[in-house]
């Protein structure tokens, strides 16, 4: 009988503990089928069986983070065991309470940011914290009725099932010191089995992303993901982050990969500037994509004022940026800097410290440098960088008018444009203008009629696009009546692509493809197109060397004029690269270790001189 009681008792922890553990399970394969079915255009994609197994893989990496979560919850169930305390329990039930909203909001969140990034949510969003106004105008497209309605649906869900579960909780009843003994031995075993799902069980390697990956399909992989899972890991990878993730070859072989891509060199590049020291304003068009560029073969309508501007100077047809994220882009531009994928140099200034930059090269020369923002330049540690390269000037969102302020993320494009003009009546000469526009980021509300009709968030990007030539074309008419438009450099060119139109996927390389174009009346050339493949990080040792300036220490760059260079251009998303050259492109995805697309052409050295880019790059990262 006394042994029927002790199984009794034991049978009555077990069950705390165990339907604990499977109310957070259950609650995340729930929020799993929510995913599926908010994206069910590219659910729809998807095979029954290929479903499946998005539940069966991820399955997995729900137990391990339902394991995370229980660890607290078992010790309370264990103290409880000892002491007949329901405050234990209240204390379990007020930590789940905690727990639900705000697990649930990542989950939510988490449906919206995929559409616009293409990855899971992880720890990217925490370098945005200290500019939250400009977090919510990203966000500011987002079906957020239907988001709000999920969320509470979902956290309604969530704590009925809970409250349901915990009213079967039981004070232990009274036994003798040797049934405690017995029952914490084994509630202690309990909580030590968790590290078995937290692990992924008892392989050598603990569980990672690449375990819930399965398909080729990468949206059917990313669908196994665990958010909250993701995020932790996410977190803890980076702030830990010491070795190099992307270990494909040794290390002198991979080194001699890269070295092939930028070995070969012209003796004689061509001159396109009419004389020496020309002024250089540089324009960054916030997410200007080649997609709606009539002149790079998209809709004419668009950007009738940059195709008209693309024939009075040269335009470069075949450039891609190096990332996907604007401060991953002004490194690329400004320092000729390859980005990293998960993270970015610019969230360390100590580490930008250590990269050139071309303001400081044309400082040097005795240029006067300045940069102009609309918005804050605080914003993802952008304004760190900036400093390292020692503007003599930095305008941002502070510096105009509060009357001024009329777009979410601070003054629209027009507005931007006219102060540079007004603090370029009688400039100190050469200078070096860079001006970083910001219209056509999200929320794409602009201060002109709309030009296409519709309101759906991909014709609200073309109008925002649109108004972006528009004000681009009133600044330059007016640039060319000032005295020193004749000895100016323009250079246009993007932060990073964009998804639309067409949605592109996270790797797509049309989504990475973007405008470069020179014009000016430094110019000594005109209606010209050059067609060589080329990055963002090409960009400044190509300028400087037609300053006749030295650009030695820019080593991730190629001189974009340069007829015996190799043609390529390398780019990364959310772990992966992408590696486009004449053979054609290929794309990679780091966790799954193997291609995302593979053009027909394209050969296994390509594919492994990308392998050995993202790892000498990251590497050389880890060591700045």
């Amino acid at each position: 009988m006394g042994q029927m009681r002790y199984i009794c008792r034991v049978k009555r922890l077990l069950t705390k503990t165990a339907s604990y553990f499977f109310f957070w399970t259950i609650f995340f394969e729930v929020c799993r089928g929510i995913f599926l079915l908010y994206h069910i255009d590219k659910t729809s994609a998807l095979t029954a069986s290929e479903i499946g197994k998005v539940f069966w893989y991820g399955l997995r990496m729900d137990l391990s983070f339902a394991a995370y979560l229980s660890v607290l919850p078992f010790l309370f169930f264990l103290l409880e065991t000892s002491f007949r305390k329901t405050i234990f329990l209240k204390i379990t039930q007020w930590y789940t309470y905690v727990m639900l909203p705000l697990l649930t909001l990542l989950i939510i969140a988490d449906l919206e940011l995929y559409s616009a990034w293409g990855f899971r949510l992880d720890s990217t969003p925490l370098q945005y914290l200290n500019t939250p106004a400009e977090m919510m105008a990203s966000a500011a497209s987002a079906p957020v009725w239907l988001l709000v309605l999920l969320y509470l649906l979902l956290l309604v869900i969530g704590l009925f099932s809970f409250r349901a579960l915990s009213r079967r909780w039981e004070i232990s009843p009274r036994r003798n010191p040797r049934q405690v003994v017995l029952e914490l031995a084994a509630g202690i075993f309990l909580l030590a089995l968790l590290v078995l799902p937290i692990r992924g069980g008892w392989q050598q390697i603990p569980l990672n992303q690449s375990d819930v990956y399965f398909s080729q399909k990468v949206f059917a992989n990313h669908a196994g993901v665990n958010v909250p899972w993701n995020v932790m890991h996410s977190v803890i990878k980076k702030n830990h982050q010491t070795k190099n993730p992307y270990q494909y070859f040794e290390e002198h072989q991979a080194q001699a990969l890269v070295r092939e891509v930028y070995a070969a060199k012209s003796d004689s590049i061509p001159s396109l500037l009419k004389g020496k020291n020309p002024n250089v304003l540089f324009i960054i068009l916030e997410s200007y994509t080649a997609k709606f560029i009539g002149a790079l073969g998209g809709p004419a309508e668009v950007t009738p004022h940059f195709n008209a501007l693309a024939k009075e100077g040269i335009l470069f047809q075949n450039i891609y940026a190096a990332g996907d994220r604007s401060e991953k882009g002004m490194v690329a531009l400004l320092s000729g800097y390859p980005v990293q994928t998960t993270t970015s140099i610019i969230k360390t200034p100590k580490k930008t410290e250590r990269l050139p930059q071309l303001a400081l090269e044309l400082k040097k020369q005795g240029y006067q440098t300045s940069y102009y923002y609309g918005g804050e330049l605080a914003f993802a540690n952008i304004k760190s960088y900036l400093m390292n390269g020692q503007y003599d000037k930095l305008v941002e969102k502070s510096d105009f008018g509060r009357e001024h302020y009329n777009s979410k993320w601070g003054v629209h494009d027009h507005i931007l444009f006219d102060k540079v003009l007004q603090d370029h009546q009688n400039p100190q000469q050469p200078f070096f203008t860079t001006v970083f526009t910001l219209s056509s980021h999200e929320p794409y509300d602009i201060p002109i009629p709309a030009k296409f009709a519709g309101t759906d968030e991909e014709t609200q990007f073309k109008n925002s696009f649109y108004y972006t030539d528009w004000a681009l074309d009133n600044f330059i008419s007016a640039a060319k009546k000032q005295p020193w438009w004749q000895n100016t450099l323009v250079i246009l060119v993007a932060d990073h692509g964009h998804p639309f139109p067409g949605r592109d996927q996270n790797d797509a390389p049309s989504k990475f493809r973007i405008p470069l174009l020179m014009v000016g009346g430094a110019l000594a050339v005109q209606d010209t197109v050059i067609s060589n493949i080329g990055s963002q990080t090409d960009l400044v040792p190509t300028l400087l060397q037609q300053l006749g300036l030295p650009h030695q220490q820019y080593t991730w760059s190629k001189n974009l004029l340069d007829a015996k260079a190799t043609p390529f251009a390398f780019y990364v998303f959310n772990d992966g690269f992408g590696m486009v050259t004449p053979q054609g492109a290929v794309t990679f995805d780091n966790v799954a270790k193997q291609p995302i697309h593979r053009d027909a052409a394209v050969s296994d050295r390509q594919v492994n001189q990308g392998k050995a880019y993202m790892q000498v790059s990251f590497g050389d990262f880890l060591k700045k």
